[in-house]
């Protein structure tokens, strides 16, 4: 039957989801050059109405519709066809059947908007748009339907994702890998300063990221009980412990703290607790928040070593926070926090970190070699990259005609 809690609740949250790939386009849109920006913000915002429309004709059946073979959703439910307002006997057994889907189709909004801050300042519109469609249909959807999906083969194994390490943060991570060896360095890379133009425009964005948060973790529950208020509490104390450590580290080895270095810790914070949020004690996910902010400091400075130009530190913190709150999820798990969860390492069940270091690798190959494939056609056919004029004018001229500032 359904219960009009858990549906007020997972309708907010589906909000709070949708707000998060606006304040995306404004943590992103802060660090770039000014020349860049709208171009930037643009990039996430047309994604709410692209996947929203792969989402109700094919992408929502893809990934929950009925099960073939374990990997893949059938197209039973096309157009959202037989998808009411009655429950799922499957999925979210207290709400209508279209809550969960629009809940859900906000994060497959989010989840290709994430990796536009890889290849920022560099990518044509049309391309990207293409390139978007096409990862949503052949990464998202199959990797949703394998872990949430009703018959899902890894979820089948026994691997767990709360509310996306794997699904989101982990594709996003992997596809933003493959886009950058595709692509390459902006033009002067290396040489050039690339200085944020916008810094509280950025803490504008991970302010509203922050706060969408507790909808994309805390409503991944699926209803207003105990294991959403869990994910709640830990998504807030990771984030506030990615953000400290973040500082912290920043403050040790550059001999300053910045605005940018707390908000790129929180975030890291933010995406590591997501897989393990409703299945952790507060004192782990403090730890995991922590862990998160001193390894995607190290990561985003290591890139900056080498000369790895992923603009906006997608696979450093993204990437890297997706992969290792999904195997923090292995060791801290315990059936005591969340009695439909699993025991990991520390609770006695050293086999679950086992399956979680499985599924993250299975994942990362996945998405990886799909994202690589489909960049590089798309390149050999029409070409990714703006051009050398386009680049040094910017995005906002030479790809849209308009400019933010005066």
């Amino acid at each position: 039957m359904i219960n009009s809690g858990d549906t007020a609740f997972i309708m907010v949250s589906a909000a709070l989801v949708l707000l998060m790939t606006p304040g995306l386009a404004m943590f992103y849109g802060g660090m770039v050059r000014g020349k860049n920006v709208l171009g930037t913000i643009m990039q996430s915002f047309i994604l709410i109405g692209l996947v929203s429309i792969e989402w109700v004709y094919i992408g929502y059946s893809m990934s929950f519709g009925p099960d073939i073979g374990g990997f893949i959703g059938s197209l039973a439910w096309f157009g959202l066809n037989g998808v009411t307002n009655a429950p799922s006997p499957v999925y979210a057994t207290t709400i209508p059947q279209t809550v969960f889907m629009i809940y859900q189709c906000m994060f497959a909004v989010i989840t290709p908007a994430l990796i536009t801050g890889a290849f920022a300042e560099r990518m044509r519109f049309a391309p990207f748009l293409i390139f978007s469609l096409i990862w949503t249909v052949v990464v998202y959807n199959p990797v949703c339907h394998w872990i949430w999906g009703d018959g899902g083969w890894l979820a089948a194994r026994g691997v767990k994702d709360f509310a996306g390490g794997l699904v989101v943060h982990l594709t996003s991570g992997a596809a933003a890998l493959a886009a950058v060896m595709v692509m390459g360095a902006r033009k002067g890379h290396g040489h050039d300063k690339f200085v944020p133009h916008n810094l509280p425009m950025t803490l504008l964005g991970t302010g509203l990221l922050w706060f969408g948060w507790f909808g994309f973790n805390g409503g991944s529950a699926l209803a207003a009980d105990g294991v959403a208020a869990t994910a709640f509490v830990a998504t807030h104390l990771a984030g506030m412990a990615g953000m400290i450590m973040w500082t912290a580290m920043e403050w040790m080895f550059d001999g300053k703290p910045t605005t940018l270095g707390a908000a790129s810790g929180a975030i890291a914070g933010l995406a590591t607790i997501t897989p393990a949020s409703g299945f952790v004690t507060p004192g782990s996910a403090i730890f995991i928040g922590l862990l998160a902010g001193c390894a995607c400091y190290l990561a985003v400075n290591f890139k900056n070593k080498i000369g790895f130009d992923d603009s906006l530190d997608v696979v450093g913190i993204h990437g890297l926070g997706g992969l290792m709150g999904t195997i923090c999820l292995g060791i801290f798990a315990t059936k005591a926090v969340n009695p439909g969860g699993a025991d990991g390492l520390l609770a006695g069940n050293a086999a679950f970190l086992g399956t979680q270091a499985f599924g993250t690798v299975v994942v990362l190959v996945y998405a990886f070699i799909a994202s690589f494939i489909i960049l590089k056609a798309i390149d050999a056919t029409i070409g990714l990259r703006v051009s050398d004029e386009d680049e040094t004018q910017g995005l906002d001229l030479g790809l849209h005609n308009e400019t933010a500032y005066s």
